[in-house]
């Protein structure tokens, strides 16, 4: 059975009771946001360790009933099947804190960025595009999440061409971060009059909403420029300059927001940006990570395949974790959870065995 280092889970627990002393103090206490934020980061691992500890004392009084020559065989049989069901509840209690201490990514908790593009396929692709995008709206709706639409470019017979959304509320990256990557549709498109699957793909991004803390956007670094919005045929909804393109300069990204209002335009278009420059950031960080372990499921690339979606068959593959369900009709009105849960057990998987090849090294 693994144990758990008694140091690392004692510097928990009194970390723990120091912050509360702190907070203890009022939150007119300069500093109370930053520690009930720790504290509240806290909290699960800190319960499980106690349960731990708890289960542990269980244990070693069951052990010495077990063992004294006084008890009689009721006492000592009883006293065995305790032994049996504490070993087991510490077991997962272990797993279960050995998961809570793995390396937490800063951006979990955050709400996420959602960039839908239609890939190789033509219209059909565009049409994917909707689906996929409506699959995430429903998943957002399951969970209480609010999305809304930053901008939209629709496709030619329906669906777009390109879908940018804000999704937010309580742990919304951590949930979604694995669907970056080519998404591919196995199909017979309604136009197609001889029944022929054809096959179409849609690229996702998923990344973090940065917050004014999190990247700082220079004037200087970027230039704004205003045109015309359109509709459909390139007629002009409006007579005013309210489109609005931002380039940032140092890195050549550019960020187009096309709404009725231009001052909405710029707040959405920053918005992008900012959540680019961030994502930009942090996986130049993950780059310069040791390259001696991958602790991403798969690499991550948007360019990689990730998932395909087979209608005749009725089902959903992902190719990362070789994962199949036979219950495509359901994921794609949004029932998502069992593909997304299967992910994150995978990464923490990974990031379990990168701890131990760490601890053994």
């Amino acid at each position: 059975m693994a144990t758990l280092p008694n140091a690392t889970l004692n510097e928990i627990l009194g970390r723990f009771t120091r912050l509360e002393n702190e907070m203890a103090k009022g939150p007119e206490h300069e500093v109370y946001a930053r520690l009930a934020a720790e504290y509240a980061s806290l909290e699960d691992v800190v319960a499980a360790i106690r349960d731990y500890r708890r289960a542990e004392e269980e244990l070693k009084g069951s052990r010495a009933l077990l063992n004294d020559p006084s008890a009689d065989r009721e006492m000592r049989e009883l006293a065995e099947l305790e032994i049996d069901s504490l070993r087991e509840r510490i077991e997962d209690l272990t797993a279960r804190i050995q998961i809570l201490l793995l390396p937490k990514d800063a951006a979990d908790e955050k709400g996420a960025i959602l960039e839908i593009r239609a890939g190789t396929g033509g219209s059909e692709a565009g049409l994917f595009a909707g689906d996929l995008f409506r699959m995430y709206q429903r998943y957002a709706e399951l969970n209480r999440w609010k999305i809304e639409v930053l901008s939209a470019s629709d496709g030619e017979v329906g669906g777009y061409k390109e879908v940018i959304a804000a999704i937010r509320g309580p742990g919304v990256f951590s949930r979604l971060k694995f669907e970056s990557g080519v998404h591919r549709v196995q199909r017979v498109p309604e136009t197609e009059s001889g029944g022929r699957i054809h096959t179409s793909a849609a690229t996702v991004a998923v990344l973090p909403e940065a917050e004014d803390i999190d990247v700082e956007v220079r004037a200087e670094d970027i230039r704004i420029d205003t045109m015309r919005a359109s509709g459909a045929g390139g007629q002009h909804v409006n007579t005013t300059d309210s489109a609005v393109r931002i380039t940032h300069l140092p890195t050549g990204i550019v960020v187009t927001s096309s709404e009725k209002s231009q001052h909405q335009n710029r707040a959405r278009a920053m918005q992008v940006l900012k959540a680019r420059l961030f994502d930009l950031e942090r996986q130049r960080a993950d780059d310069e990570r040791s390259a001696a372990r991958k602790s991403q499921v798969g690499t991550g690339d948007r360019s990689e395949r990730i998932r395909t979606y087979n209608f005749p068959q009725g089902r959903v593959t992902d190719h990362r974790i070789n994962l199949t369900l036979y219950k495509l009709d359901r994921v794609i009105e949004g029932e998502m959870d069992e593909l997304v849960e299967a992910l994150v057990a995978d990464h923490q998987a990974r990031l379990l065995a990168a701890v131990g090849v760490e601890a053994e090294a």
